[in-house]
C-alpha cells in the first residue's frame, strides 16, 4: 500500500493547491495540511513554500516528489500483479477529468463501468484542461476528459460529448428568461474560468466570431471552478457563462436565470485524451470504449 502522507504529498505537489488535493483525497483542507506538516517533521525538512501567496516545491519536496510517483506507481504494479496471479484481473489506475464532467455526468456512467468491473478500482483527479494534459505528458494518469483539442501532437484525442454553455445571471437581474443583444456584454460585469481553462477558451472564441473582442468584455473576476462562478453569479457580482449540466439545480430552485444572447450559439466538445501511440488496451481500454458506446445516452437527458 502507498504511505499515506507521500500519497497526500504527491496529490497537493500535484495540484500546487491544498483544497482542491482535499476535494481529491476526500479529506478536509486541515487534514491535509496535519499530514503535510507530519510529513515536514519526519523528514525534517519543508516540502512546499507558501510564501508570496502561492504554493511551490522547495528543494526538498522537489527531490521527494519522483519517489513518491515512484512509490505508486510500485504499489499500482503490485496490486496488478497480486490480483493476476489470483485469476481476478484487478486493476487499479487513475483517470482525469474536468471537475465539470466529474461531478454532473460520470458519477452514473462509471457507477455503470464498475459494476460490470467490480475488481477494477479507479482513482479520479481533476483540474482545468491544460493541467490534465500535463498529467497525461508526466504519465501520472492514462486516461484523460478534457475540454476541446488538446494542442499537443504527442496526445491523441477524440471527441466524446458535445455539451452547450449557457449565460447565467442573478434571478432578479433585468436580463433574466429575456433575449440580450451581445453588444450589452460590453458593460456587464462578466465572472469568467481562469487562464488554462478549456470552457473560457470556448466563451472567447466564441464571442469573437461574433464581433466582441476580448479588450472589449468588462471581466470584473476570475474564478478556478464553476461553483465558484455560480455563487459569485447568486451573489450578484456579476453573470457567467457555464455548462447547462453544472447550472440545473440552481435553476429548478429558481436563485439563477438564463439569458439568451441574440445570434450567439456557444457549444464545446468534451473529448477523451490518451498519450499518443496505440489505443489504450486492457482496463484502461475497456473503460473508454464503456464512455464511447454510452455518450448518447448521456446527451438525451
Amino acid at each position: 500500500m502507498e504511505n499515506f502522507r507521500l500519497k497526500v504529498f504527491r496529490v497537493v505537489a500535484t495540484h500546487l493547491n491544498f483544497s482542491r488535493a482535499a476535494e481529491e483525497l476526500l479529506l478536509t483542507q486541515p487534514a491535509v495540511t496535519q499530514q503535510i506538516k507530519a510529513l515536514e517533521d519526519e523528514y525534517g525538512v519543508p516540502v512546499f513554500d507558501r510564501s508570496g501567496g502561492r504554493i511551490t516545491l522547495t528543494v526538498g519536496g522537489q527531490v521527494l516528489l519522483p519517489f513518491a510517483e515512484k512509490l505508486k506507481a510500485i504499489s499500482d504494479e503490485t496490486f496488478a500483479a497480486v490480483a493476476s496471479a489470483s485469476g481476478k484481473q484487478g486493476a487499479n489506475w487513475q483517470s482525469a477529468r474536468r471537475k465539470r464532467l466529474r461531478q454532473y455526468q460520470l458519477p452514473n456512467l462509471v457507477a455503470g463501468f464498475l459494476r460490470e468491473n467490480p475488481r477494477v478500482a479507479i482513482t479520479a483527479i481533476s483540474g482545468n484542461s491544460d493541467a490534465m494534459v500535463e498529467a497525461l505528458i508526466a504519465h501520472r494518469i492514462q486516461l484523460a476528459l478534457i475540454e476541446g483539442p488538446a494542442l499537443r501532437k504527442d496526445i491523441h484525442v477524440e471527441p466524446f460529448m458535445e455539451d452547450h454553455m449557457v449565460l447565467v445571471v442573478p434571478a432578479s437581474h433585468e436580463w433574466a428568461d429575456n433575449d440580450v443583444d451581445i453588444s450589452m456584454l460590453k458593460e456587464a460585469p462578466l465572472l469568467m474560468r481562469e487562464f488554462g481553462s478549456g470552457s473560457r477558451r470556448v466563451v472567447e472564441h466564441a464571442l469573437a466570431q461574433a464581433g466582441l473582442k476580448k479588450k472589449e468584455l468588462n471581466t470584473r473576476m476570475e474564478l478556478d471552478s464553476t461553483e465558484g462562478l455560480l455563487s459569485a453569479v447568486e451573489a450578484g457580482l456579476g453573470v457567467a457563462f457555464v455548462s447547462r449540466w453544472a447550472v440545473r439545480n440552481q435553476l429548478s430552485l429558481g436563485t439563477l436565470k438564463l439569458a439568451r444572447i441574440r445570434g450567439l450559439k456557444l457549444s464545446r466538445m468534451f473529448s477523451l485524451a490518451y498519450p499518443g501511440g496505440p489505443e489504450p488496451s486492457g482496463n484502461i481500454g475497456a473503460f473508454r470504449r464503456f464512455l464511447v458506446a454510452r455518450f448518447m445516452d448521456l446527451t438525451r437527458e
